[in-house]
C-alpha cells in the first residue's frame, strides 16, 4: 500500500479549502491500493477530521469492497453536507464482482447521511453495465434529486448500460417529482467513449426530453449513427438553455446534420458546438452552415469544430459566411477536411473580410487531392435513398442486452467479455459484437451462408446472395469511429471478399456475384421482391470497396461492372431526391479509374 503521511493532513486540507469545489478531502492521484478496511484508515481519519465536508476526491486510487465499506461508514457519520463525489479512475484492476458492491456501500452511505449531491464524477472507471446496476438505487434516491453534474466518461457502458442509466435517471426525475421536491434538473451530462450506439443514445434522449434543464452535453466517440443522433437532437431541443454540445467522433452524416440543424434554433445561447470527425461531408456541413448563419443567431458562439469531416471546396464559403456575424467566435476548427488550395483560400479571404480570421485554426492537415477536387454535385433519383443513408442504423435486438454479463471481468480497467457466435453478430451487427467474434471466424460465416441456402434448389445463387449480405454487414463497420472496430472490419472484409471471388470463379458464377453486389450496394433493384431492404451502413461498404477493389484477387469484371453503374446510375424513381451517398460513390469511382489507368 502506498504511504501517506497523516502529519501532512492539515496542510492537505488547508490547500483543499481554497479549491473551487469548497471544503473537503482529496487523495487524488495518490495511487493507493486499498483492499482492506485497515488500508482505508488514512482516508477514514481524514473524512472524520474534516469539518463541513463538501467533497471527497479519490481519483487515481483503487478501492476494493472492504475499503469502500470503511470509507462509507465514515461518510455516514460525516457526509451530510457533501456536494461533490469526485471518484474518477477508482477501480483499476478490480474484478466485475467487486465494483458493484463498492459502489453500493458508498451510495448507501450518502443516502443514510442525508446527502444532497450536486456533482457525481465516476469517469474512467470501466465498470460497464454491471457498475450501473450497483449505482441504480443511489441514482434514484433523494440524495440525487439535487444532482446537477453527472460525469460518466469512459465507463464502457455499452447499449445495455446506457439503457440502465437512462432508466435510473428517469426514475430519479419521477421520484423527485412525486416526493414534492424540485424535479431533477441536471445541467451537465458527460458520457463519452461508452459505445452507447443508437439504442443507448435513444434511451438517453428520452431523459433529455424530460429534463429540459441541460446546459452542457458531451457524448463523443460513442458509435452513434444518424438515427441515434436524430433522437438526441430531438430530445435536446427541449433544453433551451443548452450552451455546449459535443458529439465529436460519432457518425452524424447528412441526416444527423439535418436533425441537429432543425434543433439548433432552440439553443439561442449556444457557445460551443463540436461535430469534429463526424462524417458530415460537404452536404452535411452546408446544412449546418445554413442553420448557424441565420442573421443575428447564436451571438454567444465562441467555438465551432467541424474538423476531419471530408468537407470539400463547395463547403468552404457557406461555413465562412455563417461565422461572419459571430462577434465572440474565438475558435473555428476546420482542419483535416478536403477543401484543397482553392477552398482554403476562400475560407481565409472570407474570414478576413468579416474580421473572423483570428478564430481560424491551422489548415495544415487539409487532406484534399487535386484529382479529388469536388465536381458539380448533381442530385440522383433513387427511391431507396432515404433508407440507405450514409450511416444506417446498425439495429440492435434483445440478444445483445441478454448477453451474460456475469462472465465479464475487468482487467487493467478494460472489460473482457465472452465471445459470440456468427448468428448473434448477424442479428445485431454492431461494432461491439464484431470485436466479440472468434478470431478465426471466416469459415463460420461460410458455413452459415451454406446452411442458409441448402434448402433451396438454386443453392449456389442463394449462397452468393447470403454471403454477400454477410460481407455488407461486416464491411458496413469499416468507417467506425473506433480504431479497433474499423481495423477488424477491414481485415474480415478483405478475407470474405477474397473467398467469394474465388468461389465465383470456380463455380462460374461471376455474373451472379456481380448482380448480388450491385443489389446489396443499392445500385440496382433486386428482382426478388422478398430479398429484404438494405439495413446496413452503405458508407462503410463503399469505403471498404475502395480498399479491396485494389487487391489482386478482386475480379476485373467486377471492377468494370461497378464502374459502369457508378458512372451511369439507374433511374428508379421520377421523384428527384438528394443522394447522400454520392460522395462515397465518387470516391470509389476515383479509385476504379486510377486502377484502370495503371
Amino acid at each position: 500500500m502506498s504511504s501517506f503521511n497523516l502529519n501532512d493532513l492539515g496542510t492537505e486540507l488547508q490547500d483543499v479549502t481554497q479549491n473551487n469545489a469548497g471544503i473537503g478531502v482529496s487523495f487524488a492521484k495518490k495511487s493507493l491500493k486499498l483492499d482492506t478496511e485497515e488500508d482505508a484508515l488514512e482516508i477514514v481519519k481524514a473524512i472524520r477530521a474534516c469539518t463541513n465536508l463538501e467533497y471527497l476526491d479519490l481519483e487515481g486510487n483503487t478501492l476494493g469492497p472492504l475499503a469502500a465499506k470503511a470509507v462509507a461508514q465514515a461518510l455516514e457519520e460525516n457526509g451530510s453536507l457533501m456536494k461533490r463525489a469526485l471518484w474518477k479512475d477508482m477501480f483499476t484492476g478490480r474484478l466485475k464482482s467487486e465494483i458493484p458492491k463498492a459502489l453500493e456501500y458508498l451510495g448507501s452511505a450518502l443516502c443514510t447521511a442525508g446527502t444532497h449531491l450536486f456533482e457525481l464524477d465516476l469517469s474512467d472507471n470501466a465498470f460497464g453495465p454491471i457498475g450501473i446496476e450497483g449505482l441504480a438505487n443511489f441514482l434514484t434516491s433523494s440524495s440525487c434529486y439535487t444532482l446537477r453534474v453527472l460525469r460518466l466518461d469512459n465507463n464502457g457502458l455499452g447499449i445495455s448500460g446506457g439503457k440502465m442509466l437512462a432508466k435510473a435517471l428517469l426514475d430519479c426525475y419521477n421520484n423527485s417529482f412525486e416526493a414534492g421536491s424540485p424535479p431533477l434538473a441536471l445541467k451537465v451530462f458527460v458520457a463519452g467513449r461508452n459505445r452507447l450506439e443508437n439504442e443507448g443514445a435513444k434511451a438517453l434522449a428520452s431523459v433529455f426530453q424530460k429534463l429540459t434543464s441541460l446546459e452542457e452535453v458531451a457524448m463523443p466517440q460513442n458509435g452513434i449513427y444518424h438515427e441515434g443522433i436524430t433522437a438526441l437532437a430531438n430530445g435536446l431541443s427541449y433544453n433551451p438553455g443548452l450552451r455546449i454540445l459535443n458529439l465529436n467522433d460519432n457518425t452524424v452524416g447528412l441526416k444527423g446534420a439535418q436533425a441537429i440543424a432543425k434543433a439548433l434554433p432552440n439553443f439561442k445561447n449556444l457557445e460551443q458546438l463540436n461535430l469534429g470527425d463526424c462524417l458530415l461531408k460537404t452536404r452535411g456541413s452546408m446544412v449546418l452552415a445554413e442553420a448557424l448563419g441565420v442573421e443575428g443567431s447564436y451571438p454567444s458562439l465562441t467555438e465551432l469544430n467541424l474538423s476531419y469531416n471530408e468537407i470539400k471546396t463547395k463547403g468552404a464559403n457557406p461555413i465562412a459566411l455563417a461565422m461572419a456575424d459571430k462577434k465572440h467566435l474565438a475558435t473555428l476548427q476546420l482542419d483535416g477536411n478536403n477543401f484543397g488550395k482553392e477552398g482554403c483560400t476562400i475560407l481565409r479571404d472570407s474570414l478576413t473580410i468579416s474580421e473572423r480570421i483570428g478564430s481560424l485554426s491551422t489548415l495544415d492537415d487539409d487532406e484534399s487531392d487535386k484529382e479529388d477536387r469536388e465536381k458539380d454535385e448533381e442530385e440522383n433519383e433513387e427511391e431507396n435513398d432515404e433508407e440507405s443513408d450514409e450511416k444506417s442504423d446498425e439495429s440492435e435486438n434483445e440478444s445483445k442486452e441478454n448477453r451474460d454479463i456475469n462472465k465479464d471481468t475487468i482487467i487493467n480497467g478494460n472489460i473482457i467479455r465472452s465471445k459470440i457466435s456468427v448468428i448473434d453478430f448477424l442479428k445485431s451487427p454492431t461494432g461491439e459484437n464484431l470485436l466479440l467474434l472468434q478470431d478465426d471466424i471466416i469459415q463460420d460465416f461460410i458455413t452459415y451462408a451454406k446452411n442458409s441456402s441448402n434448402s433451396d434448389s438454386s443453392s449456389e445463387l442463394k449462397f452468393i446472395e447470403e454471403y454477400t449480405r454477410i460481407i455488407m454487414k461486416v464491411s458496413a463497420l469499416s468507417t467506425s469511429g473506433y480504431v479497433d472496430v474499423r481495423l477488424r472490419a477491414q481485415n474480415l472484409t478483405d478475407a470474405l471478399y477474397s473467398k467469394l471471388c474465388f468461389f465465383a470463379i470456380e463455380n462460374d458464377q461471376v455474373s451472379i456475384w456481380n448482380n448480388a453486389l450491385l443489389v446489396n450496394l443499392g445500385l440496382i433493384k433486386a428482382e426478388d421482391k422478398n430479398s429484404g431492404k438494405i439495413d446496413w451502413n452503405l458508407e462503410g461498404c463503399f469505403k471498404a470497396l475502395e480498399i479491396v477493389s485494389q487487391k489482386d484477387y478482386f475480379l476485373q469484371e467486377t471492377r468494370n461492372t461497378l464502374k459502369f453503374f457508378l458512372e451511369k446510375p439507374i433511374r428508379i424513381s421520377k421523384k428527384k431526391v438528394m443522394d447522400s451517398l454520392q460522395d462515397s460513390k465518387d470516391s470509389l469511382k476515383t479509385v476504379l479509374d486510377r486502377i484502370q489507368s495503371t
